[in-house]
């Protein structure tokens, strides 16, 4: 298996020259009854690491995260995201904490503001997003290294609170954020951020040079994947699951690239979603996904790392979640 983002400190910097870890995501739709076995089949392929998303309204990351835990015995967790507006940061906490006291080393947690639509759904949209979600990030890594936390801020209240039990290994806590004005925030108040699909190396280099972190700071890259011997299968896989990168919330994922204003411009010819995937020229899914051969999707995960990356988390697409597992699992490495 490759390296996992486990350390924090020191040991950072190192990880961040190593191989990426590589990740696969546990789809947000899968049926109850196959969500231990995706878990553990994950695990036996040798993934790095498995994500469990917030996605309204399927189910919650944190029963997810200690589901995935206590279900395997090596993969490491990430949590990606907890939406920091509808929780109570002390709350928060205490969950987090405890899943990294019973599964030391093994849990990563993003936390972020939230898709603004589901937020304004349930009730729970800020008026300031960037500070409740610089308060909430600065409470919680506070309180899980053990630190007592009074604070009066504008969203995050607390008075003398302290963990019982903080973890003895603390989980690094990241950001789930896209704009730059979030970004920038990530960069001083997280140690790393959670980048949502598609991540293109240019937006990766547009992501880091905004988040401008003085240390060392964790870089995970979620990306639509789809491997077959023939390109033309994977591809066509792929294209399905990129319709809502043309919805606003996106616009900072295209924008560093060089088809950005075609890409609008079709978008804005497209009746639906559907519409504008299936126009989509073949040389844009290849770029805004993992497509392809194996050796194909081995040098584009290569790209994202040299771009800056330190995970890769592979989000399967198709009918059938554990075929396309399974024919993820072809651009691990051999040992």
């Amino acid at each position: 298996m490759m390296g996992s983002m486990q350390s924090t400190g020191e040991n950072d910097e190192q990880a961040d020259s190593s191989a990426p870890s590589i990740g696969v995501m546990l789809p947000r739709d899968l049926r109850a009854r196959d969500i231990v076995p995706f878990i553990k089949r994950a695990e036996e392929l040798g993934f790095d690491e498995l994500w469990v998303v917030v996605d309204c309204f399927f189910r919650g990351g944190i029963a997810q995260a200690a589901v995935a835990l206590a279900a395997s015995a090596t993969i490491t967790v990430g949590i990606g995201i907890v939406p920091a507006a509808v929780r109570n940061a002390a709350f928060t906490t205490m969950e987090v904490g405890t899943l990294a006291e019973m599964f030391p080393g093994r849990l990563l947690v993003g936390i972020g503001h939230g898709m603004t639509g589901w937020m304004r759904q349930v009730g729970a949209m800020p008026a300031s997003p960037l500070t409740m979600l610089g308060e909430n990030l600065d409470a919680i890594r506070a309180l899980l290294r053990g630190e007592t936390v009074s604070t009066q801020g504008r969203y995050v209240t607390l008075t003398d609170v302290t963990l019982n039990s903080p973890p003895k290994l603390v989980p690094p806590v990241l950001a789930g954020v896209r704009g730059p004005r979030s970004l920038a925030l990530a960069g001083t108040h997280a140690d790393g951020t959670i980048l949502a699909e598609p991540v293109t190396p240019e937006y990766l280099a547009a992501a880091r040079a905004q988040i401008n972190a003085g240390g060392p700071h964790q870089i995970v890259a979620y990306n639509v994947a789809a491997v077959d011997d023939e390109v033309d299968v994977a591809r066509r896989a792929a294209r399905a699951a990129l319709g809502s990168i043309g919805d606003p919330d996106w616009a900072p994922h295209i924008t560093p690239l060089p088809f950005a204003a075609d890409f609008a411009e079709l978008r804005a010819a497209s009746a639906t979603a559907e519409e504008f995937t299936a126009l989509m020229p073949d040389e844009w899914v290849d770029q805004l996904a993992l497509v392809g051969t194996p050796e194909r999707v081995r040098g584009q995960i290569s790209a994202l790392h040299s771009a800056g990356a330190t995970s890769i988390v592979l989000i399967p697409v198709g009918d059938d979640a554990f075929d396309a597992l399974e024919s993820l699992a072809r651009v691990l490495p051999t040992e």
